[in-house]
């Protein structure tokens, strides 16, 4: 791979920062992404935890999104996530969505890796996704297993008060999304893992890699002996592992980078 950063990793700024990141892509054979929150904010999307604006804000969502709380209680569940599901089945991706689908029709990654369940990467293109939170494409009937697209849920929440049930069984639908208290899909982390292992270049955007086991994905690429490049706003505790990283805007970042290559 293309040796970009100097040897105390000093970090790159925009757009210097963009034509760095640039270089690695071209000079890997075998990157990947790895996204978090972050690059869904500029579509409009909260991430999880910033004072005053983040989805936790003044809830425990051990009470409220544990998967033990739909169990107990599924209207009482979905009062608090149909409202912050129904306001995100009409985002739209961002540009940052848009160079990542484009990297990976171009060759360029192998692949991408998602934290977040509100399904851009997918509308905006990307073909080798693997959401290992889940997806709120659908919801799911842990009764008969049938499921429910997005849409017609939206409609159900919009024209009855709690719970949405099954058209089949008339049991209550679970959100197709890891809740608190449940398991990532094990067919679904593994092959993120045989990505990440198999990855010269790691490019986590938008993630504080603080959330685990995702959050423990770059540093199989980093022991397998890839590099790492960061693209989020504010620190990681990867930062000082990075070959590179990036802490400007994420859509302002990843255009300038996908203009880079597409300049060659």
């Amino acid at each position: 791979m293309a040796a970009v950063a100097s040897q105390d990793r000093s970090r790159a700024a925009a757009p210097e920062g963009a034509a760095a990141l640039a270089d690695l892509i071209a000079g890997s054979e075998r990157a990947v992404v790895l996204t978090g929150a972050g690059i869904s904010v500029p579509s409009g999307i909260p991430d999880f935890r910033s004072p005053g604006t983040g989805i936790w804000e003044g809830v425990d969502p051990m009470e409220v999104a544990h998967v033990d709380a739909w169990r107990n209680d599924p209207d009482r569940f979905w009062r608090f996530y149909g409202e912050r599901f129904a306001a995100l089945a009409d985002k739209r991706p961002n540009r940052a969505h848009e160079v990542v689908a484009e990297l990976e029709r171009a060759g360029a990654i192998r692949g991408v890796i998602t934290q977040n369940v509100d399904r851009l990467h997918r509308a905006a293109g990307s073909d080798n996704l693997l959401e290992i939170h889940g997806s709120i494409e659908s919801s799911l009937c842990m009764q008969c297993g049938g499921r429910t697209a997005i849409d017609r849920v939206v409609e159900i929440l919009a024209s009855a008060p709690g719970a949405p049930e099954c058209p089949a069984c008339v049991y209550p639908l679970k959100p197709d999304v890891v809740l608190f208290g449940e398991l990532l899909p094990r067919d679904v982390m593994a092959a993120a893992e045989r990505l990440a292992l198999e990855a010269d270049l790691m490019i986590c955007i938008g993630s504080s890699l603080s959330v685990h086991p995702a959050a423990g994905l770059p540093q199989l690429t980093l022991e397998a002996g890839g590099s790492l490049a960061i693209v989020t706003e504010g620190p990681t505790p990867l930062d000082d592992q990075a070959t590179l990283k990036l802490d400007g805007d994420v859509v302002a970042e990843l255009d300038a980078v996908g203009a880079s290559l597409a300049a060659r």
